[in-house]
């Protein structure tokens, strides 16, 4: 009963040493991005560099139509894909790329701040972020005679409804 024994613990120690020698190798084969950082540790140098940069242009045949989202998400005309409460996903404090940048103005209530940008076809809501506690209850992006979005949080509702004026937007005030 020795040698028997001892041929399964040889067996087994065999069987181990082979399945972990698999495991390192496929995960190796895989990449880091099982084990670490996908394309490593950037430098808050690189980050800054990252963040100046502008976001890509998608080309469009009609600029101020978004095309169809296929996974039914929103998305602005340039393709930037918004999530359902309305809120871009793209980096906070990042706006799509226009024409003339120079009609783009921010606002901001008590609820969170918006970006608009006066276009042909009216004002546009470039992007929107509640603030800590708010959320977007409601929102018409435009292009058109008016846009207008609506936080809601601890002290209330807060709309900033914005319309263009000489080409630039301007908010809407309640009369």
């Amino acid at each position: 009963m020795g040698r028997r024994t001892f041929l399964a613990a040889a067996g087994w120690l065999a069987t181990a040493v082979v399945a972990t020698l698999i495991g390192v190798a496929a995960i190796q084969l895989v990449g880091e991005s099982l084990t670490g950082t996908p394309g490593g540790v950037r430098s808050q140098q690189e980050v800054a560099r990252a963040l100046a940069e502008p976001p890509p242009v998608v080309p469009s045949a009609n600029p101020t139509a978004a095309p169809p989202s296929p996974s039914g998400t929103p998305t602005d005309p340039s393709g930037t894909p918004t999530d359902p409460s309305g809120t871009p996903t793209s980096v906070p404090g990042t706006v799509s790329p226009s024409a003339d940048a120079g009609s783009r103005r921010s606002f901001s209530s008590p609820g969170g701040s918006v970006v608009a940008e006066c276009v042909p076809g009216g004002v546009y809501l470039v992007s929107w972020t509640p603030r800590q506690g708010y959320r977007v209850d409601d929102y018409d992006r435009g292009p058109d005679d008016d846009a207008e979005v609506t936080f809601v949080g601890p002290t209330g509702e807060h709309e900033l409804s914005l319309r263009c004026q000489g080409g630039v937007p301007v908010l809407e005030t309640d009369d």
